[in-house]
């Protein structure tokens, strides 16, 4: 994969949740990637991921419905990292 997705951040997230049901919601250009990821994932940690396939314009972009669904995480993925100043 040509991304730095911070897999073992993620992982840590989620045995520290202890999340069992995650969302993966990702920009469209990362799509093509989601099963490689959750590939990756599950060989990591016990648990059922989601790909959220509708559309992703960033974290203010939650899905609508979404706390219908009892996620246990929702993990949005970006192309580009935050500026911190």
């Amino acid at each position: 994969m040509k991304y730095d997705l911070e897999i073992d951040n993620l992982v840590k997230e989620i045995k520290k949740e202890n999340a069992k049901l995650v969302c993966l919601q990702l920009p469209d250009g990362l799509k093509p990637e989601a099963t490689e990821i959750v590939k990756e994932l599950k060989i990591k940690v016990d648990c059922n991921f989601v790909i959220w396939s509708g559309s992703c314009w960033g974290a203010c972009d939650t899905p609508l419905g979404l706390k219908d669904l009892k996620f246990d995480l929702l993990v949005q993925f970006g192309h580009s990292a935050w500026p911190f100043y």
